[in-house]
């Protein structure tokens, strides 16, 4: 995968969407790709008021509030490149891919390798390089995504994979729920330090209006508990919480996303 980091003249801008969703947008000063764009109209606007042409879309799952703006977005511009996930189950794909697939957009200049990530969904996937990986809402900062189709099985590997790549990637995920997120980890691990001063900055940060993404991956693996199965703190909480033996990580992250389910 390109582990140089993005173009110098590239940008990411996250369009805020619906109540908390973000979708990001990949720009130079005359193309723009965006992620996930659950609504056209705020992508619109964007690219009128940045003089930006549109140049590809990219979808990691199916739900609609990721999916909603494509028809709007592709009747708009001839021939636009959707590229997502393999399966003829979302209206206006134009390219499928898969695990270990590249994507190249060389309008901004960036090319990606495809993750599948089942779990949130079972066609999930995200899209990594130049450091960076466009992960839909499979990780969320302090968080992860709900078990909509896979299993816990599947959404730790899943997981796992996210945690091999580089610790200075930068994550960039889908919505706005740090703060519910950070709420539960530190009841699942009251005593992480660098938690508690995280959660203090997502405060902060919130207060101003500010988006608290993207994150970096190394500060997830210090404060995100379901990337966190292996903490003895962590094992003692979730097995406190749910009286059960936890004979594995799998289990611990299966009760973990219980309670938070149930948070």
């Amino acid at each position: 995968m390109p582990t140089d980091s993005f173009p110098a003249d590239l940008s990411v801008t996250p369009i805020p969407a619906f109540n908390d969703n973000y979708i990001w947008c990949l720009h130079n000063e005359q193309y723009a790709v965006v992620v996930d764009p659950g609504d056209a109209d705020p992508v619109l606007a964007f690219c009128k008021d940045n003089e930006l042409a549109l140049a590809a879309i990219l979808i990691t799952h199916h739900h609609h509030d990721h999916t909603g703006g494509i028809t709007k977005l592709s009747s708009s511009v001839n021939d636009l490149p959707v590229i997502g996930p393999r399966g003829g189950h979302i209206s206006g794909i134009t390219k499928s891919v898969a695990q270990g697939d590249m994507v190249k957009l060389p309008l901004i200049g960036c090319e990606f390798n495809v993750l599948e990530l089942p779990g949130h969904t079972l066609d999930h996937i995200a899209f990594v390089g130049h450091n960076a990986l466009f992960c839909g809402d499979t990780l969320f900062s302090a968080g992860c995504g709900r078990l909509f189709e896979g299993t816990p099985g599947q959404m730790h590997r899943s997981l796992n994979k996210i945690k091999r790549l580089p610790a200075s990637t930068v994550i960039y995920c889908t919505h706005e729920y740090t703060q519910a997120n950070v709420n539960f980890a530190l009841a699942a691990e009251p005593d992480n330090q660098a938690l508690q001063a995280y959660d203090s900055w997502v405060k902060e940060t919130r207060t101003q209006n500010t988006p608290t993404l993207p994150t970096l991956l190394s500060t997830q693996l210090e404060i995100n508990p379901f990337l966190r199965c292996n903490s003895p703190a962590i094992k003692k909480s979730v097995a406190g919480q749910s009286n059960v033996e936890l004979i594995d990580e799998i289990a611990v992250f299966t009760h973990l996303r219980q309670w938070k389910d149930n948070f």
